[in-house]
């Protein structure tokens, strides 16, 4: 008989330590649990989830989102995520959305059919006849730049590149100084020129490999169903350890490899495996032990927070809304989009209609007090919506997120750094590393694939 043995997959797991329970550190977790590894997830708060959650209404009865997020089709691994965690169904592609103007004339809007050909010839909500051609003619242009970028994109903002191509400003009012805010999250006299070339590059890439039209889609639940629920059914199934109320404080690095995490109150939890997935600006001194560390501080200094403020407006009726979401053309700065709950979720309208409020890059309506933000948004509603006019609030929730995502401006390019870290074991994620993305779920998503990617690669 041999007395030789053989290893179980018990004997070969690696213990893994995640910190941060937002989307990146969820991804993380449960792609490590799936690859078969021993796996504990920190969080410093009391609950999972991080800028994607349900927050409880106590006045209302009711478990409304932290903002609207929606989703691009051109998406692969927030898809994969919930794949995972048993939610890909959950979410809707309609294909369309709709622009508003003043007094309530609306236009369904799509990259694709009848209305995308309409959009490429400059055919776009409130651009007078009279700019079309000079809107087509930039729009090619923008086409080009973004397939064939020019050496300076990087040197300019989007503001400055808009004006470069002759893309008139009605034509930017009506979409493309919406789409740089929807895919960066700030203004275009703020952020690079490259970030969004950037991005229109990959969705049109994306279109291309899976041979759909880009369009937009959104969850048919809450966030919390979406995101979390599934993922704590995966942990139950693989035994991963959740400790939220957990604060990390640093990584322990020892002979150029990961020993452990150290927790605030000087309990070192050992590990042969860290993915550090937590917000840019709540890195601390977790990776002072790394030797890049500097170069990655420089990177906190470069991204600047940028809000967004969020409302979830309980009324005592319809406001006459015609789809699921829509652009205000001309609401920058206090109401931007706005999100029938009722179309989304089918829910009942017993505690009254539910719409959802999006005012990306609010550097100033975020420090507004929540009644005053709730009056502002009203009186634009009324002025979009006629049927808004004698429309009563039953209920307002005022959603300040005033570190929701990152400036990247003029010379950031680059600047993000990477997964892989020159420590053995230990990997970086979330949307502030460097992706396809900018801030989005999909770059989140990706980032924790890539984390994950490194260090099963160095089992």
């Amino acid at each position: 008989m041999s007395n030789s043995t053989t290893n179980s997959p018990a004997d070969v797991r690696r213990r893994c330590i995640v910190i941060g329970g937002g989307l990146a550190g969820l991804a993380s977790a449960v792609w490590l649990a799936e690859a078969g590894q021993r796996v504990t997830l920190l969080e410093r708060r009391g609950s999972l989830g991080g800028r994607t959650v349900a927050m409880p209404v106590s006045a209302m009865d009711d478990v409304p989102d932290n903002g609207q997020h929606v989703f691009a089709s051109g998406y692969e691994h927030l898809f994969r995520y919930l794949e995972s965690v048993g939610t890909r169904n959950l979410v809707a592609f309609p294909g369309h959305m709709t622009v508003r103007e003043p007094g309530g004339r609306t236009r369904r809007s799509s990259f694709s059919g009848i209305a995308g050909a309409r959009t490429a010839f400059g055919d776009l909500a409130g651009v007078p006849l009279r700019d079309r051609p000079a809107t087509a003619l930039a729009q090619a242009r923008l086409i080009k730049d973004v397939l064939r970028q020019p050496a300076d994109l990087d040197t300019i903002t989007a503001d400055e590149w808009f004006r470069r191509i002759g893309l008139p400003a009605s034509a930017r009012a009506s979409l493309w100084d919406g789409i740089v805010i929807g895919l960066t999250g700030d203004k275009t006299t703020i952020t690079s020129a490259k970030v969004p070339a950037d991005l229109l590059r990959t969705g049109l890439r994306q279109a291309i490999r899976h041979r759909t039209p880009i369009s937009i889609g959104y969850p048919t639940v809450d966030l919390d169903t979406l995101f979390i629920d599934g993922a704590e059914k995966v942990f139950a199934d693989h035994g991963v350890e959740i400790e939220t109320r957990c604060v990390a404080k640093t990584i322990e690095v020892a002979d150029g490899k990961v020993v452990g995490v150290r927790l605030n109150d000087g309990t070192l939890l050992e590990s042969d495996a860290v993915i550090c997935a937590v917000p840019v600006w709540s890195l601390g001194d977790l990776l002072v032990q790394l030797p890049e560390n500097d170069r990655i501080k420089a990177t906190v200094d470069a991204l600047t927070p940028v809000p967004i403020v969020s409302v979830n407006l309980y009324l005592d009726r319809s406001i006459g809304m015609t789809d699921w979401g829509e652009i205000l053309l001309g609401g920058e700065g206090v109401l931007e989009q706005v999100w029938d709950r009722q179309l989304m979720h089918g829910r009942d309208t017993e505690r009254g209609w539910l719409y959802s409020t999006t005012v990306s890059a609010a550097y100033e309506l975020v420090e507004q007090t929540p009644n005053d933000i709730t009056e502002l948004q009203m009186a634009t509603l009324r002025q979009y919506y006629p049927e808004a006019a004698d429309a009563q609030v039953v209920h307002s929730h005022v959603v300040k997120m005033p570190r929701a995502t990152f400036a990247q401006r003029p010379g950031t390019a680059g600047i993000r750094p990477d997964q892989r870290t020159s420590v053995t074991g230990l990997a970086l994620a979330g949307d502030w590393t460097r992706t396809d993305w900018t801030t989005t779920m999909e770059g989140a998503c990706q980032s924790a694939a890539r984390a994950v990617d490194v260090i099963l690669g160095q089992a």
